[in-house]
């Protein structure tokens, strides 16, 4: 039951290896190859990490993909440790008596294709030995996806129980669905949609521009010049996160308070800048800035109705369950946008998160998306869902 997808790797190639060391050591990988990207040029020696909880049954028919958002990665629950710099970000999610019981099911989170946790990524050694650097190419959300399903292919899973994701990670899950729906069963999409807005390619631009306008940037290629742009990166982490929360949350919390010592009479900074300088400084001690570029650049192909007659299309064909869950005050990802995938699928409703946060409502309210993800994964299938090929 082979997707046509499956022509983009090179499947001699594929097997577990031995995780690339300085991250997570409770994480594993798997060697792609060479992966065929939709530009049309290969990217050589492809690796996938990942990070599972559970046991996969006979049949391997009780896997649930859990997709991460644009700076998390694959520890979607744990502790910090060698090599994890962050806890897990949808904390009691997963574990014995869990949303994804472990006692019943067999859950893989993986690193996104083109990010720095360990998958292939600007970081990533090139064939001459040296990073990749500014030569990394632009990859698409088809991309990542279709590296995520041949690394599954490898691990002997060709079926998913459920696929879950957020923001991005939700991205992603729209296109297993789009691009997939003979594999996957059931899907949950947070704060998602299923085509970049124009308002979210401008906010991403803006970020883009933040970090390639650095002179540390060097066109990429920072790691071989010794230098890193670290203004760059906080800056466009400040214009992110100014999206990812509401303004009301911001006008309760901060309003136009100076920060504790400070004078903004005087040059001093207002609280919510303070809060926005925190936030940039904490990610440019861990990301990678053109994996932000990259990635960023990644999120504004995503269009699953593109090539395949449209949105409406490819929903109403789905034949598994599809759960749709919008943040009501999430200004990145607005409600609209979740609302025309449910009317597009025709059947079920959105279900709503309540939380002041805005778009971070989908990692702060664990406790609903925790609700949502139960009731997905023990949602029986209204029929078996099509034995058809993905459309590429």
């Amino acid at each position: 039951m082979a997707s046509s997808h499956s022509a983009h790797v090179a499947p001699a190639a594929t097997r577990p290896v031995q995780a690339p060391s300085g991250f997570n050591a409770q994480a594993r990988a798997v060697a792609l190859g060479d992966v065929v990207l939709e530009s049309g040029r290969t990217l050589p020696d492809v690796v996938m990490t990942y990070e599972c909880w559970g046991e996969l049954n006979d049949d391997a028919s009780n896997v649930v993909l859990v997709e991460h958002a644009l700076t998390g990665d694959s520890h979607v629950v744990g502790d910090t440790g060698d090599g994890q710099p962050t806890p897990g970000w949808w904390p009691g999610i997963i574990g014995p008596g869990a949303a994804l019981d472990t006692d019943q099911y067999f859950v893989l989170a993986i690193n996104v294709l083109g990010g720095c946790r360990g998958s292939t990524g600007p970081i990533s050694l090139a064939p001459d030995g040296e990073p990749w650097g500014g030569r990394f190419p632009q990859v698409t959300v088809r991309d990542q996806v279709r590296a995520e399903a041949a690394c599954l292919e490898a691990l002997g899973v060709r079926r998913l129980h459920a696929v879950i994701g957020g923001s991005f990670g939700g991205m992603r899950t729209a296109e297993w669905v789009a691009g997939f729906p003979d594999r996957v069963e059931r899907a949950l999409v947070v704060a998602s949609s299923g085509c970049a807005t124009a308002d979210q390619i401008a906010w991403g631009h803006t970020q883009v521009v933040a970090i390639t306008s650095d002179p540390e940037f060097r066109d990429g290629d920072y790691l071989r010049h010794g230098t890193f742009p670290t203004n760059g990166l906080a800056l466009a982490r400040q214009i992110a996160h100014a999206s990812y929360r509401s303004a009301s949350e911001f006008e309760a919390r901060f309003g136009a308070e100076p920060q504790p010592g400070e004078d903004p009479l005087e040059g001093g900074r207002f609280s919510v800048e303070g809060y926005l300088d925190h936030h940039g400084a904490k990610l440019a001690r861990r990301f990678d800035p053109l994996a932000y570029v990259r990635l960023t650049q990644a999120m504004a192909t995503h269009d699953i109705g593109r090539g395949r007659g449209g949105l409406d299309a490819v929903l109403e064909a789905y034949e598994g369950e599809l759960l749709v869950a919008a943040v009501d005050s999430d200004r990145l990802f607005p409600v609209s946008a979740s609302t025309r995938m449910v009317r597009a699928y025709g059947r079920g409703r959105l279900r709503m998160i309540h939380s002041p946060y805005g778009h971070d409502g989908f990692l702060i309210e664990a406790d609903q998306v925790a609700s949502l993800v139960q009731e997905l994964v023990q949602r029986p299938l209204r029929g078996t869902p099509r034995l058809v090929r993905g459309v590429a």
